[in-house]
């Protein structure tokens, strides 16, 4: 079997006396699209942070292309601990573009701008360079009649479909969504998840964490219903959404009858 481009052992989390995250195994093979289900509380969000180090594991490892980031330290007492050099993280970002709830897009900035921060910034890339490459993305997403204006100008939708092309921009090998359609309006979910679906029929490797149930049945390739910092269950859309073996998977899905699929 192809080595997974993103992998995680034993991942574990914990803000003090709270542990979110209690050993997650993850094996994402490239082209896999995942869909995370799960409610309030579960870790979804927090798996997601950590798969880009905006949060630090607790403990177990995180491997991208088969190389384990961060580099085990054995403490006076005898146990190990993984530190993590800042130059080496910032590769990892590189690598796994992230999306979030809200846009995070500079408001001082136009679309163009906010596009082109990263491969200005982080890449180093020359003005005309980055431009060009920020544009092909903003059209990618229909917002190439956008480029010049600000974000405040923009719908909900408009906004997260820049921040989907700033990711895109930097040329990912995986790319994390974090309940990307939860911030918007009704009216303005549909044409997220249409650009979401477009990424997906080209390919690209991606994690989602989404309360759309519908829309993970239809384009993810693997569904995991995370429970009390756990995997506990995970199948294809078919097996998850459809015929759940696990009655908490069941109970979750039932409060969710609203979805079609």
């Amino acid at each position: 079997m192809a080595e997974p481009v993103l992998e995680t052992r034993g991942l574990h989390k914990r803000f003090g006396a709270l542990h979110v995250l209690r050993g997650v195994d993850l094996s994402v093979g490239a082209g896999e699209r995942i869909a995370i289900i799960g409610g309030s509380g579960s870790g979804k969000s927090t798996l997601l942070r950590c798969l880009n180090f905006m949060e630090m594991p607790t403990e177990g490892e995180v491997r991208l292309d088969g190389q384990a980031i961060g580099a085990l330290r054995r403490n006076r007492d005898g146990t190990e601990t993984r530190r993590y050099a800042e130059p080496e993280l910032c590769r990892v970002r590189q690598r796994i573009g992230m999306v979030f709830q809200q846009f995070n897009l500079f408001p001082h900035m136009t679309v163009l701008e906010n596009a082109m921060e990263g491969l200005r910034t982080v890449k180093r890339l020359p003005r005309g360079e980055a431009r060009m490459l920020a544009e092909a993305q903003l059209a990618h997403v229909g917002l190439a009649d956008k480029l010049d204006a600000y974000p405040s100008r923009l719908s909900g939708g408009q906004q997260q479909r820049v921040a989907i092309a700033r990711a895109l921009a930097m040329e990912p090998a995986v790319m994390l969504f974090d309940e990307p359609t939860s911030s918007l309006d009704p009216e303005l979910v549909g044409e997220v998840l249409r650009s979401i679906r477009a990424l997906a029929e080209e390919g690209r490797t991606m994690l989602l964490v989404t309360h759309e149930i519908g829309f993970a049945y239809h384009v993810a390739t693997r569904v995991v219903f995370l429970a009390d910092g756990v995997f506990h269950e995970e199948g294809t859309p078919d097996e998850v959404l459809r015929n759940p073996r696990r009655e908490r998977t069941r109970a979750f899905l039932t409060s969710h009858a609203e979805f079609s699929f």
